[in-house]
């Protein structure tokens, strides 16, 4: 079963925090204002939050800004992930993947049925890694945020987690790149 080891330190990691929508402002993402004080509650550092609209070529700039820079570790995305024409989170999400992480995904829909029922299948929550980053892209509302964080990031973000977590991988997410060099 997996558990907390106390015995421990934490380490905090950098979180970038990116809101896809076509209509809210700093003073009303109340879905941003999760993630950031769920992360920030948990130790993690919020090192950046972003509103983009719903753009493929926006959303997929601001992914490669935050993947180019060495101080951000993971990147949650809220919004545009379901299934109407403006919804292109996943898509922007997969072009810039090295790797999917499908279980992200998987796990998401999983705790979401428990709360909404069938009504997931229109998540197409997402997560990833490119770039040494981790991403993740989830449903634009206050309870999937929470979700998210609470029944799958926060642990995953913890390197004390056990029996693995995603943190501890960190160091190794580039070892592709290392090998091409040689």
């Amino acid at each position: 079963m997996s558990k907390i080891d106390q015995t421990r330190p934490f380490l905090a990691v950098n979180v970038a925090i990116l809101t896809v929508s076509d209509t809210r402002t700093a003073a009303d993402d109340r879905s941003g204002n999760v993630l950031a004080e769920l992360a920030a509650g948990d130790g993690h550092h919020v090192a950046v939050r972003r509103i983009v609209r719903d753009e493929q070529d926006a959303i997929i700039a601001q992914l490669r800004e935050w993947i180019a820079d060495p101080a951000i570790d993971v990147v949650v995305a809220t919004g545009g992930t379901g299934v109407t024409g403006r919804d292109v989170t996943p898509e922007a999400f997969e072009a810039v993947f090295e790797k999917r992480i499908d279980g992200f995904g998987e796990l998401f829909r999983w705790l979401s049925y428990a709360k909404i029922g069938t009504s997931t299948i229109q998540s197409r929550a997402t997560g990833g890694v490119a770039g040494g980053t981790y991403l993740f892209a989830v449903p634009g509302s206050p309870g999937a945020c929470r979700d998210a964080w609470e029944g799958i990031l926060r642990t995953q973000l913890d390197n004390r987690h056990r029996p693995c977590n995603l943190v501890e991988l960190m160091p190794r997410l580039q070892e592709h790149l290392a090998a091409k060099v040689l």
